[in-house]
Protein backbone atom coordinates (compact mmCIF):
# COMPACT_ATOMS: atom_id res chain seq x y z
CA UNK A 1 0.00 0.00 0.00
CA UNK A 2 1.44 3.53 -0.71
CA UNK A 3 1.48 5.80 2.06
CA UNK A 4 1.59 9.23 0.14
CA UNK A 5 4.30 12.12 1.40
CA UNK A 6 3.68 15.60 3.34
CA UNK A 7 5.83 17.87 3.64
CA UNK A 8 4.61 20.40 6.84
CA UNK A 9 5.95 24.03 6.55
CA UNK A 10 5.06 26.10 10.05
CA UNK A 11 7.81 28.42 11.91
CA UNK A 12 6.23 27.36 14.89
CA UNK A 13 8.59 24.49 16.12
CA UNK A 14 5.76 23.32 19.23
CA UNK A 15 2.80 22.66 16.08
CA UNK A 16 5.34 20.97 13.32
CA UNK A 17 6.78 19.11 15.53
CA UNK A 18 3.42 17.89 17.19
CA UNK A 19 2.19 17.44 13.83
CA UNK A 20 4.43 15.39 11.86
CA UNK A 21 5.04 13.49 15.02
CA UNK A 22 1.00 12.86 14.64
CA UNK A 23 0.80 12.37 10.88
CA UNK A 24 4.41 9.57 11.23
CA UNK A 25 2.23 7.58 13.84
CA UNK A 26 -0.63 7.57 11.73
CA UNK A 27 1.94 5.59 8.99
CA UNK A 28 1.74 8.71 7.05
CA UNK A 29 5.24 10.17 5.84
CA UNK A 30 5.50 13.21 6.96
CA UNK A 31 8.52 15.31 7.19
CA UNK A 32 8.64 18.92 8.60
CA UNK A 33 10.80 22.23 7.68
CA UNK A 34 10.69 25.90 9.51
CA UNK A 35 10.68 28.11 6.44
CA UNK A 36 9.62 28.52 2.85
CA UNK A 37 13.38 28.63 1.74
CA UNK A 38 13.90 25.23 3.62
CA UNK A 39 10.87 24.01 1.96
CA UNK A 40 11.65 24.67 -1.24
CA UNK A 41 15.25 23.24 -0.91
CA UNK A 42 13.27 19.65 0.09
CA UNK A 43 11.04 20.16 -2.47
CA UNK A 44 13.53 20.35 -5.35
CA UNK A 45 15.01 17.63 -4.11
CA UNK A 46 12.34 15.07 -3.21
CA UNK A 47 8.64 14.52 -4.46
CA UNK A 48 5.81 14.71 -1.91
CA UNK A 49 2.36 14.41 -2.54
CA UNK A 50 0.81 16.97 -0.15
CA UNK A 51 2.36 20.13 1.63
CA UNK A 52 1.07 21.72 4.43
CA UNK A 53 1.87 25.59 4.19
CA UNK A 54 1.50 28.13 6.96
CA UNK A 55 0.61 31.31 5.54
CA UNK A 56 2.10 34.12 8.50
CA UNK A 57 6.05 33.36 8.59
CA UNK A 58 8.76 35.40 9.32
CA UNK A 59 11.35 36.10 7.46
CA UNK A 60 12.61 35.70 3.58
CA UNK A 61 9.15 34.16 2.14
CA UNK A 62 5.30 34.16 3.35
CA UNK A 63 3.44 31.23 2.93
CA UNK A 64 2.03 33.15 -0.60
CA UNK A 65 5.45 33.40 -1.90
CA UNK A 66 6.58 30.35 -1.20
CA UNK A 67 3.06 28.68 -2.64
CA UNK A 68 4.05 30.57 -5.88
CA UNK A 69 7.46 28.92 -6.08
CA UNK A 70 6.13 25.12 -4.69
CA UNK A 71 4.02 25.13 -7.55
CA UNK A 72 7.01 26.18 -10.17
CA UNK A 73 8.95 23.34 -8.78
CA UNK A 74 6.04 20.62 -8.50
CA UNK A 75 3.32 21.95 -10.63
CA UNK A 76 1.24 18.67 -9.27
CA UNK A 77 1.20 18.85 -5.79
CA UNK A 78 -1.29 19.76 -3.50
CA UNK A 79 -1.23 21.98 -1.48
CA UNK A 80 -3.26 23.33 2.20
CA UNK A 81 -2.33 26.31 3.25
CA UNK A 82 -2.79 26.97 7.33
CA UNK A 83 -3.22 29.66 9.37
CA UNK A 84 -3.85 31.15 12.66
CA UNK A 85 -4.68 34.77 11.76
CA UNK A 86 -8.07 34.05 9.52
CA UNK A 87 -7.91 36.71 6.03
CA UNK A 88 -10.13 35.85 3.27
CA UNK A 89 -7.78 37.91 0.86
CA UNK A 90 -5.29 36.08 1.49
CA UNK A 91 -6.77 33.08 1.45
CA UNK A 92 -8.50 33.95 -1.82
CA UNK A 93 -4.84 34.79 -3.10
CA UNK A 94 -3.68 31.17 -2.20
CA UNK A 95 -6.64 29.84 -4.05
CA UNK A 96 -5.52 31.92 -7.06
CA UNK A 97 -2.13 30.80 -6.73
CA UNK A 98 -3.22 27.02 -6.89
CA UNK A 99 -3.42 26.13 -3.46
CA UNK A 100 -5.75 22.95 -2.67
CA UNK A 101 -7.85 24.40 0.22
CA UNK A 102 -7.34 26.48 3.55
CA UNK A 103 -7.37 25.50 7.10
CA UNK A 104 -7.59 27.68 10.36
CA UNK A 105 -5.44 26.75 13.20
CA UNK A 106 -6.82 25.43 15.53
CA UNK A 107 -7.82 22.72 13.27
CA UNK A 108 -9.52 19.37 14.60
CA UNK A 109 -6.76 16.81 13.70
CA UNK A 110 -9.54 14.25 12.07
CA UNK A 111 -10.26 17.56 9.98
CA UNK A 112 -6.60 18.12 8.36
CA UNK A 113 -6.47 13.78 7.90
CA UNK A 114 -9.58 14.42 5.62
CA UNK A 115 -8.80 17.75 3.81
CA UNK A 116 -5.12 16.20 3.28
CA UNK A 117 -6.63 12.63 2.16
CA UNK A 118 -8.46 14.61 -0.24
CA UNK A 119 -5.77 16.91 -1.79
CA UNK A 120 -3.95 13.56 -1.96
CA UNK A 121 -6.74 11.50 -4.20
CA UNK A 122 -6.77 14.99 -6.58
CA UNK A 123 -3.34 14.74 -7.16
CA UNK A 124 -3.48 11.33 -7.71
CA UNK A 125 -6.32 11.30 -10.57
CA UNK A 126 -4.12 14.05 -12.20
CA UNK A 127 -0.86 11.45 -12.05
CA UNK A 128 -3.16 8.59 -13.33
CA UNK A 129 -4.28 11.01 -16.56
CA UNK A 130 -0.88 11.93 -17.44
CA UNK A 131 0.05 8.11 -17.20
CA UNK A 132 -2.72 7.54 -19.16
CA UNK A 133 -2.28 9.92 -21.74
CA UNK A 134 1.56 8.93 -21.81
CA UNK A 135 0.54 5.36 -22.64
CA UNK A 136 -1.53 6.26 -25.33
CA UNK A 137 0.81 8.49 -26.96
CA UNK A 138 3.18 5.31 -26.86
CA UNK A 139 0.60 2.81 -28.46
CA UNK A 140 -0.01 5.54 -31.19
CA UNK A 141 3.52 5.75 -31.62
CA UNK A 142 5.82 3.06 -30.25
CA UNK A 143 8.58 4.53 -31.92
CA UNK A 144 9.19 7.67 -30.23
CA UNK A 145 10.29 5.42 -27.50
CA UNK A 146 13.94 5.92 -29.02
CA UNK A 147 13.62 9.74 -29.77
CA UNK A 148 16.28 11.94 -27.37
CA UNK A 149 13.85 14.49 -26.13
Amino acid sequence: MYTFRILVVDDETDFLETIVNRLNKRKLDARGVASGEAALDVLKEELYDVVLLDIKMPGGMDGIETLREIKRIQPLVEVLLLTGHASVETSIEGMKQGAFDYLLKPMKFDDLLSKMAQAFEKKSAHDKKIRDAKIQELIRYPSRVFEKE
